[in-house]
């Protein structure tokens, strides 16, 4: 039975995103070490483990929980976000977790952009207004048309334009399938996926680095506890500007451990990105 703890789910969300920032941190320097492509396998393989774990702990069991109406969508959506996850790692090597979380952290006004033509829904002026002022912070931190323009910034765009089709995807599925029933079908199938293409690029690894790659699996898991333990005792519209937190936390990690530095146009733009997308999650409330 769930409750309604705002504090409580405040504080998850926080804790949630802490652990995202540090498996971003871990992702990026075993991906800098190795292919990206093995390192995200063996991370689904941790995480297909635990769905099934948390399904057969759910009244019905894995069945229940395998149990669609729409298996294609369902294949589709678990394809997509391992695909996004290989992108935006790849994209830690090339820009460092800085950068790539700053142009990342558009994805929810892509989400407003696309739950029109996705979804149907209806949106108003201020949020068209809310996505183009933070499309203006995308091209600061892009710096198009500059000599100083970086090609491999396009790749976290294309990671956050992938992960809010995945973010509607859920939503479009949740009207005939349950949370527990897309959980699960993100992880066997993902796992599936990255199988049939990762074990093509298998390297062997050092014992310190599997290490590392444990606990990549460990705060993978955990993060996906945490942040569904979020939403059983506090309602979405009143945690979800806290996961702008995680931006925060990558970038101070990038800077403390990676010797990343922030440039003021990256600074500026993510202000933008983030002011904006703040702006559209009370607009959604205020609808609500």
């Amino acid at each position: 039975m769930s409750t309604n703890n705002t504090r409580l789910g405040i504080l998850l969300m926080v804790a949630t995103t802490f652990v995202f920032a540090m498996q971003d941190g871990i992702s990026r320097h075993l991906a800098g070490e190795y292919n990206v492509l093995m390192v995200t396998m063996i991370r689904y393989w941790f995480f297909a483990a635990f769905v099934i774990a948390v399904a057969a702990r759910k009244a019905g069991g894995v069945r229940a929980a395998a149990r669609t109406t729409q298996p294609l969508l369902q294949a589709f959506r678990a394809v997509l976000l391992v695909t996004e996850i290989c992108v935006m790692v790849y994209g830690f090597t090339l820009l460092g977790l800085v950068e790539s979380h700053a142009v990342f952290a558009c994805y929810p006004l892509l989400i407003a952009a696309l739950s029109g033509p996705v979804l149907g829904e209806s949106v108003g002026w201020r949020r068209w207004a809310a996505i183009a002022v933070g499309f203006i912070g995308v091209m600061i931190i892009l710096q198009p048309g500059f000599g100083v323009f970086k090609p491999q910034a396009v790749v976290p765009l294309i990671a956050a334009l992938m992960f809010a089709l995945y973010g509607l995807l859920t939503r479009y599925v949740a009207r005939r399938d349950s949370a527990a029933t897309s959980f699960f079908w993100t992880g066997t199938v993902g796992s599936i996926a990255m199988t049939a293409v990762g074990a093509w690029f298998w390297e062997p690894m050092t014992g310190p680095d599997w290490g590392w790659m444990a606990l990549l699996c460990v705060t993978g898991a955990l993060g996906h506890f945490l942040l569904i333990k979020c939403y059983e005792v506090a309602e979405a519209s009143s945690v979800q500007p806290f996961a702008y937190l995680q931006l925060v936390f990558a970038s101070a990690l990038g800077i403390a451990v990676f010797s990343e530095t922030i440039r003021l146009n990256v600074a500026l733009g993510a202000g933008i990105i983030v002011t904006a997308g703040l702006f559209t999650l009370w607009r959604e409330r205020q609808n609500t």
